[in-house]
């Protein structure tokens, strides 16, 4: 099977973790019933977007990673047939909490989970109070419906990372995300930055020569407006599909994953890369050379 599609759900935030969870069952199953295979949702896709302030009474939203959610959405992956990925808010212990997406296959198998590696720290993205930096290294999955792998929002800002997952053999690259404008930024910068947040992610496809699937949030929560405009980029780095700006929706792409092997055959960057002169890329800043 080369061509498989994608069901991409962007979402606003909802009231609670059970509205949440009710709401997002019945979009994949919707999603599904469409055709969509693989099934991503958004960042931390059952809370708020609740980074914007410190607060210790946030830990609460936590939960354990396979847990809860998992334990609902595993038999219905199951019942569907489709694979889901499943952004949530992990916690591993007393006091160690991770931002982490769960991989459940299509036969219902939690297959394993990727926990976020690069952390932010902003105003209005206050995460890096709430999560530890992932510890699980770059992960991919031989999923029902090819082979895949799962980074989430500020990974996205980093080609090693995309670079790390695809050598392992990815052919699609999933970001969930939860990225916006805050109201002081986004009339100078709002375009640009959104510009930037795309093109980065688009050239992610193109160096390594896979489709990438970035799903975003809407609504605005407190202070942060979310720009929504979740996309599919092909390994040209061309946008296949985009989603709105401020409307719920399930943003259906079908892929064919003929085209990795096509494009990596006639642009075989992997090939030509000179892994000898690669080892500074371990240092924080190469400093001045004498």
């Amino acid at each position: 099977m080369s061509k498989v599609t994608l069901g991409l759900v962007q979402s606003r935030a909802f009231a609670n973790k059970d509205e949440s969870l009710r709401e997002h069952v019945r979009r994949i199953r919707d999603a599904a019933a469409r055709g969509a295979q693989i099934v991503c949702l958004q960042e931390l896709f059952n809370t708020p977007y609740f980074c914007i302030t410190q607060d210790t009474e946030l830990f609460n939203l936590a939960e354990a990673v396979p847990g809860p959610t998992t334990d609902v959405l595993a038999p219905l992956a199951k019942e569907l047939g489709v694979v889901i990925i499943v952004p949530l808010f992990e916690k591993r212990g007393p006091g160690l909490y991770h931002n982490t997406a769960a991989v459940i296959d299509a036969d219902g198998t939690v297959l394993g989970k990727y926990r976020k590696m690069h952390i932010p720290q902003d105003p209005g993205f206050e995460e890096k109070f709430y999560f530890t930096p992932g510890d699980l290294g770059y992960r991919v999955w031989d999923t029902k419906f090819g082979r895949i792998g799962v980074l989430i929002c500020w990974d996205q800002w980093y080609p090693e990372a995309a670079r790390m997952t695809a050598l392992m053999g990815a052919e699609i690259l999933f970001y969930p995300t939860a990225i916006g404008w805050l109201p002081s930024e986004k009339a100078e910068l709002g375009a640009a930055q959104h510009c930037a947040w795309e093109t980065v992610q688009r050239g992610h496809a193109v160096a390594n020569g896979c489709f990438l699937a970035a799903v975003n949030r809407v609504g605005t929560e407190q202070q942060s407006e979310f720009w929504g405009q979740s996309f599919v980029a092909n390994p040209y780095g061309e946008i296949v599909a985009k989603a709105s700006v401020d409307q719920e929706e399930i943003l259906m792409v079908e892929c064919d994953l003929q085209a990795v092997e096509d494009f990596r055959r006639i642009w075989p960057f992997f090939r030509d890369r000179r892994i000898d002169t690669y080892a500074p890329l371990t240092k924080r800043y190469i400093d001045e050379q004498s």
